[in-house]
């Protein structure tokens, strides 16, 4: 299989050609450097990704705290993750760096709160 990519990783945003099958990496052309090549291999075989949104607060001086995920996430994982946020509420007040929710989904990845929210009482 051939696919086509751009590294993420650094500013020089790599465009990436890989040819690839399920025994491995056979040849990546356009890759500057080491982190480009381990880019590939995640992204091919466990592609994951940081998860920023928001949840909506009860008793809060705002309706939504934006929150993120405390490392990266599976991303097969990010629609189930986002169907769950969006049912979810908390209360006020919040601090940075809570955690909103532990291990969603059963990942071991927390939800993590990264705006000061104040009560209303």
């Amino acid at each position: 299989m051939i696919r086509d990519l751009t590294c993420i990783v650094c500013p020089k945003a790599c465009k990436l050609k890989v040819e690839y099958s399920e025994k491995g990496i056979e040849r990546i052309q356009g890759v500057l450097c080491k982190k480009g090549q381990d880019y590939v291999r995640e992204e091919i075989y466990n592609p994951t990704r940081v998860l920023t949104s928001s949840v909506r607060v009860m008793d809060g001086d705002l309706k939504l705290v934006s929150v993120k995920t405390n490392r990266p996430i599976p991303k097969d994982l990010l629609m189930k993750v986002m169907d769950v946020l969006y049912k979810t509420k908390v209360k006020a007040p919040i601090k940075i760096g809570d955690i909103l929710i532990k291990n969603i989904l059963g990942s071991g990845i927390d939800i993590v709160a990264t705006k000061n929210i104040k009560g209303n009482g």
